[in-house]
């Protein structure tokens, strides 16, 4: 008989099926062998490997097989170790049956040589590269050996790539660029004296490390400066472009981690290969970082001059400005005077009558349009010559420049043309140059540019021409039409496409569910609008909430929803929770969530070794977590005084194990830990919808991402949330104020590392737009955005020539969808699409190029029409389907709560982020986001406890099961405890 050609061992329910074969060869066992010989059979046959305890196998299974074998079920535990020869004889027999053998030494060493050469390098997690080991162990019909020997070949395989890796890249390098790379080591040398070149380091400088490792500061001059300076630093060593040519991104990227979590005195005490790789790596990655600052300054600091001249200028004309009514009047009156005495003088005639100083008002408002640009001209010229052109040099230096796009030529033309006369003092640019004039200068300056000299000739102005040259590159930078050298945000938008997407372009499509002729493509999105406009018109008479009218061109009236009723039963189940467990400690709850879950197993060090055992580590981390979680701060979390770590030590855990993408695993751990605690019953089964919002918090401004709000009146960051119907946040996002809602909301979908699958986006007006809905389409879920302005939208025609079909819609119809664009650039649609599928590069980055400062480019044309079309179906439904409405309104009644949530949590210093490390920010908002994902994960267990209880069975209502959250906290305390003790005093020095 042949064991290996029988029905799999899983039913696909978590239970195991045994075959006529399995029952023969059991029932030749002896009756109280029978039961483990089973579980190992089986377990064998799904793992490749023997049980290495009881608690690898689910109760409810042993359960069926020893009803299934009628044999008696043991009360002890089942043993599946040990030097028991019948245990040993049944593996053996059990091996033979399905040809595997047991691994050797030699085996031992051919799996470390393996995982070295195939597995090590895609990642360094342990259990990852052991799955990987027992996967290769099964395919070579090998028993993997045990999990201590796993561990130790795992360990001498990562040991032994990173020694080979680290010793080709040293020898790569030369010796002067081994040398400049340990001089980050050191302090930066001065020279010792004007006579001679012996340099030497200041006394007390900090290491040259800490200077490039820098962060930018707010846009202003001197950032850029100093921003430069470390850039140059950094390029001034020499690294060969290629000489991370083979590895991998994330590899580079540990390398670089582990730069950043070490002081300069730990690094210097590294091997010579290892140090010498890690400080490559992290010169490699800070080159394009500062690179990608140094734009960022750039774009900002130029947005900065304008904004601030327009303040400046717009103050200074409404103060000056006195707007002059009853103008008919006057000009009668004067007429009538003037009539009456031809031949007097203004003074004498009009004066009386009029005024001399209405009459100057009223000259003054004539001027003020051209007086507004002119003086705005005159104060952007103005500090531009006295204080932001001194970085102008600098920058051009520094960042080199191009365009794929011939349209954009005339930019980098007048680049070229500034740098060549940076050094100039003259007031226009020599007569002789072909001066780029259209695509450069924008209406605003053009009379401003071109003056007329002395002689009569038309003549450029050169400071006039670089302010239009910077605020044309400004534009294209932000579009990626223009791109810089050396950057990786801003950098050759051909390199955010997938390389090998024409090799591997039917793969592609089909991991997006995507046919590969447009035309069906097309013929399918046609025949949804069709339904959905013909449902919208059928349903419309029978619909009082939505009106349509001829008002304003055409407008859609929709009621309000109305007020569901309160649930009954929610406050008494809230109030029992409290009852229960009274003023629950937050860190409690962290802890609880932590003993079950064990989301503190991610937050290791980025370096190969870890000195603190998990014991010592895990109160130290969950101090952390909370500190940064409220906003207290470590200080605060000092418990030296009843014996726990001291603020130094949680300092160095912060620092050394702390880090964002370990947040986000350890995130990751506790959402899916509490979607598998829920019990369906309450619960539901598996949601897929998501609602996603931003939330304001103030932070400091000496940095990038911190931007003045005009809604809240102040500067901050925004963090961006997606959470799931039942109050369980799936991911979260640091953004600037300005920056893309739409491409926050598409990262969250497709970068949340959960279990849980998103077929459904709920968004408010801000994180929608039409090449949202192409790209939401393109990825496979629906955007259901809540719109504010529903009575201006319009619903696209299917196809043209049938201009009076959906006759009840003539009035907010418009023009067909352009399908012919749609069919030329669906290639290129799914190429981006994959690129954001596969996460080639950032998404802000990859949708740059589709914002409205880029109406050229085909395909964002093409996506804006798609956009159309998937916004019309949407359209329809939402206007015909209350239920639809509701729904959305629902699913972002719930992130409402979550951001009430955050002001409880995140109560500390008045919920202002207080660094301006941009990691510090993320650090501070992924810690509240594990921290009020744990409340939900123990508040759902509490509820789940509750309910269980005799006096609440049939006792919820639908609109109760509907109204229940685990985000609630009238039971928690995030505060801490508070002791009074009357016996103690403060000592106090007499």
């Amino acid at each position: 008989m042949d064991i290996l050609t029988h029905e799999p061992a899983s039913s696909g329910d978590g239970s195991w099926r045994l075959t006529p074969a399995d029952q023969v060869l059991i029932a030749a066992k002896s009756r109280a062998n029978r039961l483990r010989f089973a579980i190992m059979l089986l377990f064998f046959r799904e793992r490749g490997r023997f049980p290495r305890s009881a608690e690898e196998i689910d109760a409810e299974t042993i359960m069926a097989l020893t009803s299934a074998l009628d044999v008696p079920h043991l009360s002890g535990a089942l043993a599946f170790d040990g030097a028991d020869r019948t245990l040993e004889r049944q593996r053996a027999e059990i091996r033979a049956l399905f040809g595997f053998r047991e691994a050797t030494v030699a085996d031992a060493a051919a799996l470390g040589r393996w995982l070295r050469d195939s597995a090590v390098a895609q990642s360094r997690d342990h259990d990852r590269l052991a799955a990987e080991l027992e996967a290769r162990c099964r395919t070579l019909g090998i028993e993997p050996p045990t999990p201590d020997r796993v561990e130790r070949i795992v360990r001498g395989a990562v040991r032994a790539y990173e020694d080979r890796f680290t010793t080709a890249l040293h020898g790569r390098l030369a010796l002067a660029v081994r040398d400049r790379l340990d001089a980050l080591l050191r302090p930066a040398a001065v020279a010792t004296s004007a006579d001679d070149d012996v340099e030497s380091p200041t006394p007390g400088a900090r290491a040259l490390l800490n200077f490039v490792r820098g962060d930018p500061g707010r846009a202003s001059v001197d950032s850029v400066m100093r921003e430069v300076e470390r850039l140059e630093t950094i390029r001034a060593i020499g690294l060969p472009a290629d000489l991370f040519a083979g590895a991998l991104p994330h590899e580079i990227e540990l390398y670089r981690q582990r730069v950043a979590v070490q002081p300069p005195s730990d690094l210097r005490r590294l091997p010579d290969a290892v140090r010498i790789t890690w400080l490559a790596a992290f010169v490699h990655l800070r080159g394009r970082a500062l690179t990608d600052s140094l734009i960022e300054l750039l774009i900002e600091t130029v947005h900065a001059i304008g904004a601030r001249a327009e303040r400046r200028v717009e103050q200074q004309v409404l103060n000056e400005l006195r707007q002059v009514s009853g103008k008919k009047n006057l000009l009668f009156e004067i007429a009538n005077v003037s009539l009456a005495q031809p031949d007097g003088t203004v003074r004498q005639v009009i004066f009386p009558v009029v005024g001399e100083q209405t009459l100057r008002d009223l000259v003054r408002e004539w001027q003020s349009g051209t007086l507004y640009r002119k003086s705005l001209r005159a104060t952007i010229r103005n500090s531009y010559a006295g204080h932001y052109r001194r970085m102008v040099p600098k920058l051009l230096d520094a960042l080199d420049f191009h365009s794929n796009n011939a349209l954009h030529r005339p930019v980098i033309d007048g680049l070229a043309l500034v740098r060549r006369h940076a050094a100039s003092h003259q007031r226009y640019l020599p007569i002789d140059e072909v001066v780029p004039i259209d695509g450069v200068v924008r209406p605003l300056w053009r009379e401003a540019v071109v003056d007329t000299d002395a002689n009569g000739q038309t003549r450029v102005n050169r400071l006039t021409y670089e302010i239009c040259v910077l605020e044309a590159l400004r534009e294209r930078l932000r579009s990626k039409e223009i791109w810089v050298v050396g950057a990786d945000r801003y950098r050759n938008p051909d390199e955010d496409l997938p390389a090998d997407f024409v090799e591997k372009r039917t793969a592609y499509y089909a991991a997006l569910g995507l046919p590969l002729d447009p035309n069906g493509f097309i013929s399918g999105l046609q025949e949804e609008m069709r339904a959905a406009l013909s449902q919208l018109e059928a349903g419309l008479s029978r619909n009082p909430h939505v009106k349509i009218t001829a008002k304003r061109g055409g407008w859609i009236t929709l009621s309000p929803l109305q007020a569901q009723p309160d649930p009954e039963n929610v406050e008494a189940l809230k109030a029992e929770v409290s009852a229960i467990w009274p003023m629950t400690s937050l860190l409690d709850m962290v802890k609880e969530t932590d003993l079950r879950l064990n989301f503190t197993d991610a937050l290791g060090s980025p370096t190969a070794y870890e000195t603190l055992d998990r014991a010592t580590l895990r109160p130290r981390l969950l101090l952390c977590l909370h500190g940064l979680g409220t906003n207290t701060g470590l200080t605060r979390m000092d418990a030296a005084r009843h014996g726990g770590p001291t603020y130094r030590e949680l300092l160095y855990t912060r620092r050394r194990y702390i880090t964002p993408d370990r947040l986000r695993q350890a995130i990751a751990t506790v959402t899916n830990g509490t979607l598998r605690a829920r019990n369906p019953a309450l619960w539901g089964e598996g949601t897929t919808a998501c609602a996603s919002d931003s939330k304001h918090f103030g932070a400091w401004d000496q940095n990038l991402t911190a931007q003045w709000h005009v809604r809240y009146g102040g500067r901050g960051i925004m963090i961006y949330w997606h959470v799931e119907k039942k109050s369980l946040c799936i991911y979260s996002q640091l953004k600037s104020p300005s920056s893309s809602e739409v491409a926050a909301m598409i990262e969250g979908v497709i970068r949340h590392c959960t279990e849980m699958a998103v077929d459904r986006q709920y968004v408010d007006s801000h994180g929608q737009s039409e090449v949202a809905f192409a790209f939401c389409r393109l990825l496979g879920f629906q955007l259901l955005p809540r719109l504010k302005n529903i009575g201006r939208q319009r619903l696209y025609r299917p196809v043209a020539g049938q201009p009076d079909a959906y006759p009840r819609l003539q009035h907010v119809l418009t023009r067909p969808i352009d399908w012919e664009l749609i069919r030329q650039q669906y290639d290129e649609m799914v190429k981006y699409t994959t690129a954001l599928r596969l996460g080639t590069a950032e998404t802000e980055a990859i949708l740059r190029r589709f914002t409205r400062n880029n109406l050229q480019h085909p395909t964002y044309r093409a996506l804006a029409e798609l956009g159309k079309a998937v916004k019309t179906i949407f359209l329809c439904r939402y206007l015909h389907d209350e239920a639809l409405r509701r729904e959305i309104n629902d699913g972002l009644n719930v992130i409402e709560h979550w951001n009430s949530a955050n002001d409880f949590v995140f109560f500390a210093r008045r919920g202002e982020l207080v660094s301006n490390r941009r990691e510090d920010q993320e650090i501070s908002m992924l810690s509240l986001h594990l921290l009020q994902n744990c409340m939900v994960f123990v508040n759902t267990l509490m509820l789940q406890q509750v309910l269980a209880q005799p006096h609440w069975a049939n006792r919820l209502t639908p609109r109760d099961r509907h109204a229940i959250t685990p985000l609630i906290w009238d039971h928690v305390n995030p505060y801490g405890r508070y002791e009074l003790d009357m016996e103690s005093r403060i000592p106090i020095l007499t």
